[in-house]
């Protein structure tokens, strides 16, 4: 009895031994075999195996068996007791040959958990609803099998409880480097609702146990979701779009639809994966729909502002029904009508030429028609672009405009070369191509405008000009023109200077209209005297209505004119009465100036008084503006020895000529402090226009009052003092010239003799 007490405990104890015992050891036998970090007790020295002699297993940082290494593992009696984690990874040479090697690796686990009716469609993070039938998908690169490879999934239920079989399906995988999936685990209706998280987690009969080389978590969630339908907008603009989502049972198919929908409702967008478009006898406002992994499906309803499709601005129902007919849900969305609007830039008023920016926000579709209407245009309205286009419902024949994301529009509309007169036009933006009869089957919105013609004025910067002196035609011209052609005519002059070539100058008009075009100092230098008529043109339509060549000019309905075989007055007026013509949209300015001789003069000056300071001034008819070089000096410059004071001063500067009543005037300051006595010529010199001029004036001694003597006499006693009479006079000797007076009168006539010899 003894005995077989003995043996019981013994077969309990073998038994326990079993239960707890570690994976038996794996024997490493190949080359080129995966090792795992974590594993404990690889054997190296089994019967048959590469490594029988092997003592270490050395990691190369590069060339095998050339480089440094920088892992060593030490195979002590044939076993690797455990290859611990933060070694690298790569493969392990025997140094002693390299041809024996092993692969070591971190193992890795990777769980899914996939609709069973949709395998590609994972529930993690996602919601189901109970009777979902779930794969559970694992991959580990473990390869070797056995149960020193057993993964198995633990389920984390939602009141806390962990398992690691439901559904009657045990959860555990076997890893062999490939994925492998356990199907169909239902959750079935008497599932717990709440959160389920699911691990896969090494059994404990692996090397891999608690060393943290689990699976990552994967989380979703059981629901008991009844039919909803929501929308994303309570009420949305004609010609935009809205969704609606249908929240239900996962993968479940539904009938969606717009009650009384028609044509005039809102319409499901195709395209959408989750809209089945096969279904034999449903419309775009009537389709099957089937939710998504997590029991929802979102589906977009397009609207529509103008065509066949025009959706009416009304309340709909949209509706969502289970196939059995017995679970529904409606949501109400209003379509609303939209709206256009326009406007023009500036102040409403512009003239026949410039560029005018029509702009404006459409909420009623994806583009804005555009025509107008005015004096003698067709009722109904012309395209804007082509007034000769009369614009019909449906023809296609507005100017269209399209709307931005952010339901703006603008458009650049160019007058230039339009067949419009000066006038009063209303513009009209239309969210339908319609015409002006039919403005109440859409919405419009309307902007007036005043064209005027196109004019030019010009002036000259003066109405006569020196030869050599600069001459400026400017001016502005309103219609946006990119230039005006200035033409010049005098004595045989054509506009080419010392040339009977005919040519008109192209001026580049700036943003604001302004241009300016210079006559030279080499430009009149060498123009004859006289008047000379200028015509400034203004290219209506964009080019000038006028052309021609070296000689004349020509133009549609005018004939040629050589203008070159006429005198300047002829040709100008040929010119005047080519641009009159009917059949020449251009308009022009009329200027004329006269061209002389420069002229300059120096006011007379007189004798100044040493060291004083004065003013030198004359007149001219050089430009105002011009820079005059004015130079004083003294008549006794020469040679003299550098031992003697020089007797030489002088004075020397520039001035501006200013605007004068008839002749322009200059005045020049000059500081005549260290000035000596002695005659000074003054010379004013133009050198643009090659124009001198000189005079001479007198520095002569400055006049110092003699002051009087006061004498007080005392009067003895007794003697009476005598006051002559107010009103006599007293008598005084004239003095008798000295002999330096009349020195400095004989040199004062010695001067004037020599000026007038040199006159």
């Amino acid at each position: 009895m003894k005995s077989m007490t003995k043996l019981m405990i013994v077969a309990m104890l073998l038994v326990a031994a079993l239960v707890v015992a570690p994976a038996a050891a794996r024997n490493i036998m190949t080359n080129g075999t995966n090792v795992f970090v974590g594993e404990e007790n690889l054997n190296f020295a089994a019967a048959g195996s590469n490594f029988s002699t092997t003592t270490q297993l050395v990691h190369y940082t590069g060339e095998v068996g050339k480089s440094s290494t920088d892992k060593t593992i030490t195979v002590t009696g044939g076993v690797v007791s455990e290859l611990l984690k933060g070694i690298p990874v790569g493969n392990y040479y025997d140094p002693a040959n390299t041809l024996h090697y092993v692969n070591v690796q971190n193992p890795e686990s990777t769980l899914d958990i996939m609709l069973n009716s949709s395998p590609k469609d994972s529930v993690n993070g996602k919601s189901i609803t109970r009777g979902t039938g779930l794969d559970f998908k694992f991959y580990s690169n473990v390869d070797f099998g056995g149960t020193g490879a057993t993964a198995n999934v633990e389920i984390t239920l939602p009141g806390g409880g962990v398992v690691t079989t439901y559904d009657g399906t045990p959860l555990t995988f076997g890893a062999n480097g490939q994925t492998q999936y356990i199907p169909n685990v239902v959750f079935g209706q008497a599932a717990e609702a709440g959160t389920y998280t699911a691990v896969a987690k090494w059994a404990r009969s692996t090397d891999f146990f608690g060393k943290d080389f689990d699976s990552k978590p994967v989380t979703f969630e059981v629901l008991t979701k009844p039919l909803a339908l929501s929308a994303n907008k309570d009420s949305v603009v004609r010609g935009n779009s809205f969704t609606v989502t249908v929240t239900a049972e996962s993968r479940t198919e539904y009938i969606l639809s717009v009650k009384s929908g028609g044509n005039d409702s809102p319409l499901i967008t195709p395209g959408q994966t989750a809209v089945n478009y096969t279904v034999a006898g449903e419309t775009d406002w009537n389709r099957t729909v089937k939710t998504n992994a997590g029991g929802t499906a979102t589906i977009q309803f397009n609207t529509t502002a103008t065509g066949a499709l025009k959706t009416d601005d009304k309340t709909f129902t949209i509706r969502v029904d289970n196939l059995k007919g017995d679970k529904n849900d409606e949501v109400k969305v209003k379509v609303e009508g939209g709206s256009v609007t326009i406007t023009a830039s500036g102040t409403g008023t512009y003239y026949i030429g410039e560029e005018i920016t029509l702009s404006g926000t459409c909420t009623e579709g994806k583009t804005v028609y555009l025509f107008m209407t005015g004096p003698n245009l067709a009722s109904n309205g012309v395209d804007i672009e082509d007034p000769n286009e009369q614009v019909v419902t449906g023809q296609g024949n507005s100017t269209t405009v399209d709307v931005e994301a952010d339901d703006t529009w603008s458009k650049k509309w160019d007058t230039a070369n339009l067949p419009l007169d000066a006038g009063s036009y209303t513009i009209y933006a239309v969210s339908a191509d319609v015409d002006k009869s039919k403005l109440s089957d859409a919405k419009y919105s309307t902007a007036s405008i005043s064209l005027r013609s196109g004019y030019i004025s010009a002036t000259t910067s003066g109405a006569t000009v020196a030869k050599g002196d600069k001459l400026i035609i400017s001016g502005t011209a309103q219609g946006n023109p990119d230039e005006v052609y200035i033409w010049i005519f005098g004595k045989n002059y054509y506009g080419t200077p010392n040339s009977r070539t005919l040519n008109a100058e192209k001026v580049s008009v700036e943003s604001d209209g302004s241009f300016e075009h210079e006559l030279k100092s080499a430009d009149t230098k060498d123009l004859a005297g006289g008047q000379y008529f200028v015509i400034v043109q203004h290219p209506m339509t964009g080019d000038s209505g006028i052309e021609w060549n070296d000689t004349s000019i020509w133009g549609s309905g005018i004939n040629t004119v050589r203008l070159t075989g006429l005198q300047a007055p002829a040709a100008a007026t040929a010119l005047i009465d080519a641009l009159d013509s009917p059949n020449i949209p251009d308009t022009y300015v009329k200027l004329t100036f006269v061209v002389e001789e420069p002229q300059l003069f120096i006011d007379p000056i007189g004798d100044k008084a040493a060291g004083s300071k004065f003013t030198i001034s004359g007149t001219t008819n050089l430009a105002v503006g011009n820079t005059l070089n004015i130079d004083v000096t003294s008549a006794a410059f020469q040679p003299g020895q550098k031992t003697e004071a020089s007797a030489f001063s002088g004075f020397g500067g520039s001035a501006v000529v200013q605007k004068g009543d008839g002749m322009n005037t200059w005045s020049f300051e000059v500081d005549g402090t260290s000035f000596k006595v002695d005659q000074y010529i003054v010379t004013v010199e133009s050198i643009e226009a090659s124009k001198t001029a000189t005079a001479l004036f007198n520095v002569v001694e400055k006049e110092e009052a003699t002051p009087t003597a006061e004498v007080t006499t005392t009067a003895p006693a007794g003697e009476v003092t005598t006051t002559a009479p107010a009103g006599e006079a007293t008598t005084e000797a004239t003095p008798t010239p000295g002999f330096g007076a009349l020195v400095a009168l004989a040199g004062l006539g010695a001067v004037a003799f020599l000026v007038l010899r040199r006159k």
